[in-house]
């Protein structure tokens, strides 16, 4: 099994533990014990803001030890301009194009999300989790 993106929705419910999600996402990653689970730098800040705002340390400090255990992919040039083509072709917001082009650019195998809108853009790419 090769790379899996992990978009922010999916590592806030890992993370947060708010609800069932996050055990559908421990199960799923269980099940997909081979791959390679991946984030980039955009997934760290968005799962930062909330911790920072709320001046919350305990889980700034979950965040951080959690984004040791994921490799970190780059984000050159090149996602950047991937992500214009998929905003101007399918309507994306900027982060969630950037979320797309980057788990294209890194032929990861699947990215992980709770997002339908990803679907169609990522041709097949993107997973809804919990399925």
């Amino acid at each position: 099994m090769g790379l899996i993106y992990l978009d922010s929705c999916v590592l806030i419910y890992l993370v947060e533990r708010r609800s069932k999600l996050g055990d559908d996402v421990r199960q799923a990653m269980r099940k997909a014990s081979q791959a390679l689970f991946c984030v980039s730098p955009l997934v760290k800040l968005e799962c930062t803001v909330g911790p920072i705002k709320s001046a919350d340390p305990v889980l700034q400090r979950a965040y951080t030890a959690t984004f040791d255990n994921f490799e970190t992919l780059s984000m050159p040039e090149p996602v950047y301009l991937q992500a214009a083509q998929l905003r101007a072709r399918f309507g994306l917001r900027t982060p969630d194009a950037l979320h797309v082009a980057c788990a294209q650019h890194h032929r990861c195998e699947a990215l992980w999300t709770n997002d339908n809108r990803l679907a169609k853009a990522s041709h097949g790419l993107a997973r809804k989790l919990p399925s």
